[in-house]
């Protein structure tokens, strides 16, 4: 089958330790072209990749009539304009979280998609994370009865070296739309994705001045199940902790490290698999895993996940919870 041509625009961190590399070596993928305002770093990258085409102007990449996909990995704030730039150039478009810096800006976008017949999926790599496709399944399967309560968490010393996650203007909120819309999606995504009824949230900024540097939030959704998720970009402990523990009518499961209980003839059985991999790098792997599924989408083998639709629901609970945080109250969003 011939290659899948994709463009990249934006190679900051994380398309050079993870899009470029992990692209190259996809034997279904040939990188076609990438783009970055700057010059030096963009021609230093095509040689290193051995890539034909680079550009310091995304709409020369969008030209090339050999890209038919395009990766997005710039500041939030260029999302919508570049995204919708791809859609228009016929080009089907794989964009980094957050989809956009909010509701309107991702509702034009998934808009655009869908008038145009494009395909669009938005990068939430944690749904490709081996522990975390496995739970789900057991989830789906009712080994643990009826889930009522989450409660996750992702506090960081440090997130990011990059200034533009500081600045409102171009990342549209701080640690909650960074981290936060990550467990918020994962979430939902292990639930089936149920409506969220109402949100409540309470935000610090312990070392920023612009945007949140910790958040707290309470999601009650139409099941009645509750969420909780407390992210931090500047936590004062020794180890960075991401979880995401569920607790249901049977049983309970946790994430990182993956461990499922079970209550079985009155006694708490361990149902944890003995052979789940248990690699330290599942940021990696997960990534890898949900490169591959969008290559496969744009080759018509699996239909696309982690769609525009999800991304807008998601960024309409997103805003709710920031309008919480400004207000101090209780934000309904359905009866």
């Amino acid at each position: 089958m011939q290659k899948i041509n994709i463009g990249i625009i934006g190679l900051g961190s994380i398309s050079q330790v993870m899009h470029l590399p992990i692209l190259s070596k996809n034997p279904d993928v040939e990188i076609t072209g990438i783009c970055d305002k700057d010059k030096s770093k963009t021609k230093f990258l095509a040689e290193k990749y051995k890539i034909k085409n680079y550009y310091t102007d995304y709409k020369e990449l969008l030209k090339n009539e050999e890209i038919t996909g395009v990766v997005v990995a710039t500041p939030t704030d260029t999302h919508t304009e570049l995204t919708v730039a791809a859609l228009e150039s016929g080009k089907d478009v794989f964009v980094e979280k957050p989809i956009a810096r909010n509701f309107d800006e991702a509702k034009l976008i998934n808009d655009k998609a869908k008038e145009l017949k494009k395909k669009l999926m938005v990068g939430m790599n944690n749904r490709f994370r081996p522990d975390a496709m496995l739970l789900k399944t057991l989830i789906q399967k009712g080994e643990i009865g009826k889930i009522f309560y989450i409660k996750s968490g992702w506090l960081k010393k440090q997130s990011t070296l990059e200034k533009w996650f500081t600045q409102k203007e171009k990342s549209g909120g701080g640690v909650f739309l960074d981290h936060g819309i990550v467990l918020l999606d994962l979430s939902l995504w292990m639930l089936g994705f149920p409506e969220v009824k109402s949100v409540q949230s309470t935000f610090y900024s312990q070392e920023t001045k612009k945007v949140e540097d910790f958040s707290f939030a309470m999601i009650k959704l139409a099941d009645n199940t509750t969420l909780t998720i407390e992210v931090s970009w500047t936590m004062l402990m020794e180890n960075d902790f991401l979880y995401c523990n569920m607790f249901g009518s049977e049983g309970s499961a946790l994430l990182n490290p993956l461990k499922i209980q079970k209550q079985m003839s009155g006694n708490i059985i361990n149902l944890t698999p003995a052979k789940i991999d248990k690699s330290p790098n599942y940021y990696k792997k997960s990534i890898e895993n949900e490169l591959k599924y969008f290559i496969n989408a744009l080759k018509g083998l699996t239909p696309i996940v982690s769609t525009g639709d999800e991304a807008v629901k998601r960024m309409m609970v997103v805003d709710a919870i920031y309008r919480s945080a400004e207000t101090d109250k209780e934000i309904i969003l359905s009866a």
